[in-house]
């Protein structure tokens, strides 16, 4: 009998409060900074909230290259839901990139989710030294247009440009500052004093 209570009451203490796992919210186009996890078997939800139908996003995370470890991302539809899992790994990034179909649906059952888990990879190498226990990490939901990040457009956008004020910025140079043809170009250049005297 006393073994059926502390059963019942480890049931409820682990599964009444979210599985055990913690829920944060995650908003889009708002980074999370310093987010942690225990390094051994860690895993929190994040809620995703601000999604618009039909719309598609990437889920990225980024963590110090000086912890090794290993981290998954998972789609999930509800806290105990079976998730997609989509993987894409870059240098010490891991992104999971997905479209937002019928929200309504999905806002009624309990949301959509991301599961987060990591785990360490390696030894520490160094005598004396532990390992840590917990990790560092940043998390980011954004948008994305044509498969780029709607924030990543403003940086194409003012590159374009620097590339378009170096092609018409020449043309308002005096005519004399401007080479015709190879030699003028070679007289220009003897003109230049030279590096060795």
């Amino acid at each position: 009998m006393v073994v059926k209570v502390l059963w019942l009451i480890l049931f409820c203490v682990t599964f009444g409060y979210g599985y055990g796992v913690d829920v944060k919210t995650l908003n889009v186009g708002e980074e999370l900074f310093k987010e942690t996890l225990p390094l051994h078997m860690g895993s929190r939800y994040y809620q995703l909230q601000g999604l618009k139908p039909n719309t598609w996003y990437e889920v990225k995370i980024s963590y110090p290259a000086s912890i090794p470890a290993v981290f998954s991302l998972e789609l999930k539809k509800d806290i105990s839901g079976v998730g997609v899992r989509r993987l894409r790994k870059l240098l010490n990034t891991e992104k999971l990139i997905f479209m937002a179909e019928n929200l309504d649906k999905i806002n009624h059952q309990d949301g959509l989710y991301v599961l987060i888990t990591v785990e360490p990879e390696g030894v520490v190498a160094l005598r004396g030294v532990r390992e840590r226990e917990n990790i560092l990490f940043n998390i980011v939901c954004d948008e994305l247009v044509m498969g780029i990040p709607r924030e990543a457009w403003l940086v194409a956008a003012f590159g374009v440009t620097c590339i378009v004020v170096g092609f018409l910025v020449p043309l308002f140079f005096p005519s004399f500052l401007m080479p015709k043809n190879q030699d003028d170009f070679k007289h220009v250049t003897q003109l230049l004093p030279d590096k060795d005297s």
